[in-house]
Formats: C-alpha cells, structure tokens, sequence
C-alpha cells in the first residue's frame, strides 16, 4: 500500500461538480492499494498518518500530529500511485489492485484511521472522476509505501 501524505491549510473534493469532501487544516491522503495489501499494512500506515509529527508546535517546528493540532483527513483512492513507468510512455497499471479487492481495503482503511482519529475522515468517492482542490501547506509532501519500512 502507498500512501502520499500532504499537508494541507485547505482541501477539498468535488465530484460531478458536488463537493463531497471538505476541509481546513490538516491532511490529504491518497492511497494506492495493491494486491498483496493486508490489515497489517493498514495497521501500519494509519499509526504511520496519526502519529507523523509534520505541524509547527508554538516553536514553528515540525513537533505536531494531526491529532495533536485537532485537524482533519481526507482520503481519496489513488491506483495510480502503483504506476510503473519503466518501459515506454505510458504507465501500467497491473501492480493495482482490481476494485473487487481494493473497495474493501479502501473501505477498511478509512475505518481503521476514524477509529485510531477518533473522529470521522472525510473521502471522495471510490473510482469516481474526482476534482482534488488543495492549498499545500509548506508545502510538506510525504511518501510512505508500506512495503519498505525501512
């Protein structure tokens, strides 16, 4: 599973011109699901989200979590995040996992992160053509792949 954590002053989500997602202060998160995810990669990546300390304390260091400046999430699905691009110009997208697989660990992994939150996430809509509107706040651009906790 990867993940590319933004921090965000503003993010929005629109689909069919309605916005479905909205929010401050706090993150984007676009998840790429593969076939080999599991639980525990979910595990990991929303402890990996909660915990991240990417917010300026009262020091403008980066000493905060998201939990810790009470800001809110959006997630929004992202198959294009296992794109190989290694031959030619146009990107494969065979490492992605198909919707039956990836749906449920989409849905798994927004209710495994409102859990640990302890409060709602906000998502677009899987597989939709959605409309991500964000202000980076930093900006501050984070890429985790749970294969490579290194």
């Amino acid at each position: 599973m990867k993940i590319v954590l933004q921090r965000v002053s503003q993010a929005s989500v629109t689909v069919d011109e309605k916005k479905v997602a909205d929010i401050q202060k706090g993150l984007l998160v676009l998840v790429g699901i593969e076939d080999e995810d599991t639980q525990e990669d979910i595990d990991w990546l929303v402890g990996k989200i909660i915990k991240m300390r990417i917010f300026g304390d009262e020091n403008d260091v980066m000493n905060c979590s998201v939990q810790d400046i009470e800001g809110d999430i959006i997630v929004v699905s992202q198959f294009t995040l296992h794109a190989s691009t290694k031959k030619g110009n146009r990107p494969s997208y065979i490492k992605a996992a198909k919707p039956e697989y990836a749906i449920p660990m989409y849905e798994n992994f927004v209710q495994s992160l409102e859990k640990e939150f302890g409060k709602k996430v906000q998502t677009g809509i899987f597989g939709a053509d959605m409309k991500v509107n964000l202000l980076n706040d930093g900006p501050v651009t984070i890429l985790i792949d749970s294969k490579n906790k290194d």
